[in-house]
């Protein structure tokens, strides 16, 4: 994206470094503070205007000088101070604000003349904000007895740390808030003297000030975007450990800070973290950059986490983990996202991307190589599995939208990026360099990954710049065979035609809803074929598709399958009577082949290119899968199909049906207890399926669940296992009406497991009346709930047929509610009204939608809004053409 095409900051003044002090912070009431930027610049050419990124800030002063003789400001004198030329400051006759463009102008009455080190100052005030964007405060219920400095407010208590990606360095400092303007910090901040400050380096110095305050200074940085930049401050404690390789003939300190009392949960993510450090420096062949490594565990984030170069940021649920209340699930996610950050620090931090149209070449990059960290230190979790089940599969449900965005997308400023930190971004991109980094072998892809790093490092790269680096360590022009999957939008979908001896394949773009036209199917992509067959045949095919279609010879007819391991982003389209023998074969697939299989027969049904009859057919096969992914992947596409159907009380009532006899012998197998020796994979299959199962009607999981439950309730804490929280109390809702909903909602006020209160929301939003819906509507929006939480219910209502639609009128009565609430982070509204209304079935409830918003300031969501009604319309037209069919075969089958 050339940078015309930008509205980007002028490019008069470039940043080196910015000295930031922080001053007379308001604990209470408006949470303001005082601040002050000396920014050293390059006036590269001749102005009387400077122009820097700034919102909710009040700028006091500013003022601008130089060091540089060569530097002229006219009819001002030069102050002698020996060695050094100094200017005198010339200050600002007029500061204007465009709020639109988040820009403030310093205007001069005589022109500042090039310079090569140009001081501004600006002096300003700002406020620790309730938005998560900038420098912001949380609230949270403390532990323990907190320190006596920590401001309060009724019960809670609050915290301070700072979210700046992708544009909101600006609210806490004037700036040149651009990922390609990197420069140098020092920061320092004045604090009470019984709290802790952090910052992205060490501690500097420690100086007493007045009023019992001190004032902390941090190290200087490396050269780094600003979005990078963090800081934060609060009654903070922490556990350490130490690198086991050395870095600058040290061992680092990892450390893992929590407010007071939450500590010894940051042990398991403090474990995995110094770990994947050690790893990290030696696969990329650059040791990590800085002398520490801090994770924080932030009370309310938008995000899952941020990775702050030397200080990284985590929302509660992403960092810590009690191995006595809470889910073990946890352990998979605080795993992954403390491995997905540090790989940051490399990817993203020592290199950034050019511009936020490459916002990919972080995000894909970090999660890739996240799930490597972790297959690395938790074999036992069969991480590439989970990620076929979830990361491919949610990748391919965005993907498949006309509203899809390519990996690279425009983006003219950073105003529009938050919409695309999305599946695509993370998924899709991560996707197609598991598929690359497959092709050209693991190893050969990271030392291509290491040269692009050691050439790009401190500086700024594209996604040219990687495939060059990896196009020289492979020998392959990576460019041209990549290209397509980056800079196009969409993935193919092949077809498989079967003749005697041979398949005809033929690539198209995959439309969830059937109904491509010819001038969106004109992209040829280059598909690794990864043909699979039996182990006696001697199958033999291309290495890829590089034609709309093609002709594969000696494919032994016995037994085939494509895309092996499920390691191409694509889908496959078998003949019926092809998928009804892989089922029947299937003890040879895989556990990403079985899963790969499902979710294509899934969505292929859906899009109208299959049938839900072969579906249904084929998943009839898997009654005896021992696999937690597997299952997750078969009961998420079942979930799909009743979810469009749920309105049919015949066909409802028969998928349901269906879903108990496919379930029932593996959650009567699995059972309810956790013995010694299971794994981490058998606790997560047994929650699953008894959630499952007890959801389509098990009426010995139902009775065993609410018999739990009442002894749960009535004080006994070891009744329900952690990992069937979830289960257990979802039951109980969804069976036992008001009683059992108050209680969780009581459970939501007094829990103190770190993932608890996720967890009651999510089973609330399983209530069956619409008095019941809107109650909890109105609780979501109470103070109870936290802003970065608020989806997680409607997640959980959109997937309950029963309430959706409650749901939705109600969002249309409260919209000023909604909106008062949630508009002050676009992040956040968006995920809220994409997870609240994607669920729909209803051209009519489409077109409602659509006219709702009609006239309405959706910036910051819109993009969000058109792929509401692209799902929607998939649905509605799967619906409108399967509902008969489905029927006749439910019934033929002996299900209704």
């Amino acid at each position: 994206m050339a940078a015309r095409d930008r509205d980007i900051l002028p490019d008069t003044v470039k940043p080196v470094n910015y000295d930031i002090s922080l001053y007379d912070i308001e604990l209470g009431g408006e949470f303001s503070f005082q601040g002050t930027v000396k920014i050293e610049a390059e006036i590269k050419a001749p102005t009387t205007k400077i122009t820097l990124n700034s919102i909710d800030i009040k700028v006091h002063s500013a003022e601008v000088s130089s060091k540089d003789a060569s530097c002229r400001i006219e009819s001002l004198k030069s102050i002698d101070h020996g060695r050094v030329n100094v200017q005198a400051a010339q200050k600002a006759s007029e500061i204007s604000f465009d709020v639109d463009s988040q820009r403030v102008t310093l205007s001069f009455d005589e022109e500042v003349g090039v310079s090569k080190s140009a001081m501004i100052q600006i002096k300003y005030a700002g406020t620790m904000n309730n938005t998560m964007a900038g420098f912001y405060r949380s609230r949270y219920k403390p532990a323990v007895t907190p320190a006596p400095s920590v401001p309060q407010q009724g019960a809670y208590h609050y915290m301070f740390s700072t979210q700046f990606e992708s544009g909101d360095a600006r609210r806490a400092f004037p700036c040149f808030d651009e990922p390609n303007l990197k420069a140098t910090f020092d920061f320092s901040i004045e604090i009470p003297e019984d709290l802790v400050a952090l910052s992205n380096m060490p501690e500097k110095g420690v100086d007493q000030v007045k009023n019992g305050r001190k004032v902390v200074s941090f190290d200087r940085t490396p050269l780094m975007s600003t979005y990078l930049l963090a800081w934060g401050f609060g009654d903070f404690e922490y556990v350490e450990d130490f690198t086991k390789r050395k870095y600058n003939g040290k061992q680092l300190p990892v450390r893992v800070y929590t407010t007071r009392g939450l500590k010894e949960q940051g042990r398991f993510g403090l474990e995995n973290a110094h770990q994947i450090v050690d790893y990290f420096s030696e696969i990329f062949g650059i040791d990590y950059p800085l002398p520490k490594v801090d994770l924080l565990a932030v009370h309310e984030f938008s995000h899952g986490a941020m990775e702050n170069w030397g200080l990284i940021t985590y929302r509660t649920v992403a960092i810590l983990f009690d191995e006595e209340t809470s889910d073990a699930k946890l352990k998979n996610r605080v795993a992954y996202v403390v491995a997905h950050e540090l790989a940051h620090q490399w990817f993203g931090n020592l290199v950034t991307m050019d511009w936020w149209n490459e916002l990919w070449l972080n995000e894909g990059f970090a999660t890739w190589v996240g799930w490597l960290a972790i297959h690395r230190f938790h074999p036992d979790h069969l991480v590439w599995s989970q990620f076929v089940a979830e990361s491919v599969q949610t990748a391919f449900q965005l993907d498949s939208l006309r509203s899809s965005h390519p990996i690279e997308v425009p983006v003219k400023d950073v105003l529009e990026v938050d919409q695309i930190f999305d599946a695509i971004s993370y998924l899709k991109g991560s996707s197609v360099i598991r598929m690359l980094s497959n092709h050209l072998g693991v190893e050969t892809f990271l030392s291509g990954v290491s040269a692009y790093l050691k050439k790009h490092q401190y500086g700024n790269a594209t996604t040219t710049d990687l495939w060059e680096a990896l196009s020289k360590a492979s020998g392959k022009d990576v460019n041209k065979f990549m290209d397509p999957w980056i800079r196009k939008i969409g993935f193919p979908v092949l077809t498989i035609a079967e003749e005697p001896g041979q398949i005809g394949v033929r690539q198209s773009r995959f439309l969830s809803t059937g109904d491509v036209k010819p001038d969106e199917d004109e992209t040829v992509w280059w598909i690794p074929l990864g043909l699979k067959t039996d182990p006696h045949s001697t199958g033999v095919a291309s290495e890829a598709l590089t034609a709309k279609e093609e002709t594969i010879r000696n494919v032994d007819e016995k037994f085939y399958k494509l895309n092996a391991d499920q390691m191409g982003f694509y889908r496959t389209n078998y003949p019926p009577e092809r998928l009804a023998k892989l089922g029947a074969s299937k003890d040879m697939l895989t556990i990403e082949d079985k899963i790969g299989l499902v979710g294509d027969a899934a969505e292929l049904a859906i899009a109208g290119h299959a049938t839900t009859a072969s579906l249904l057919t084929f998943l009839e096969n898997f009654k005896d899968e021992k696999h937690h992914a597997v299952w997750l992947q078969i009961i998420n596409s079942l979930a799909k199909v009743r979810s469009v159907f749920a309105e049919n009380d015949t066909l409802s009532a028969g998928l349901k049906t269906f879903t108990l006899r496919l379930v029932e012998s593996a959650s009567e197998k699995v059972g309810w207890d956790f013995g010694p020796n299971d794994d981490y994979l058998t606790g997560q299959l047994r929650a699953l399926l008894i959630r499952t199962a007890g959801g389509a009607g098990h009426q010995a999981i139902i009775e065993e669940a609410k018999s739990r439950f009442k002894k749960y309730t009535a004080g006994d804490s070891k009744a329900i296992h952690p990992s069937l929280r979830l289960a257990v109390f979802g039951l109980n809702i969804s069976e036992g009406g008001t009683p059992a909903y108050e209680a969780v909602k009581q459970e939501y006020a007094n829990t103190k497991s770190i993932d608890g209160k996720d967890i009651c929301l999510s089973a609330l939003g399983r209530v069956q009346t619409a008095d019941l819906v809107r109650d909890f509507l109105d609780f979501q929006f109470s103070d109870h709930v936290a802003i970065q939480d608020t989806h997680t219910g409607s997640i959980a209502l959109a997937n309950n047929a029963k309430a959706r639609d409650c749901m939705w009128q109600w969002i249309k009565e409260n919209w000023d509610k909604v909106y008062e609430k949630l508009s002050g982070n676009s992040v956040v509204l968006d995920r809220y009204l994409k997870k609240s209304l994607e669920k729909f079935a209803s051209h009519e409830t489409e077109r409602d939608i659509t006219s709702f918003f009609e006239g309405k300031n959706t910036k910051g969501y819109d993009r969000g809004l058109v792929q509401v009604s692209d799902s929607v319309r998939t649905n509605a037209n799967y619906k409108e053409r399967d509902e008969q069919l489905i029927l006749e075969w439910i019934k033929a089958h002996g299900y209704a």
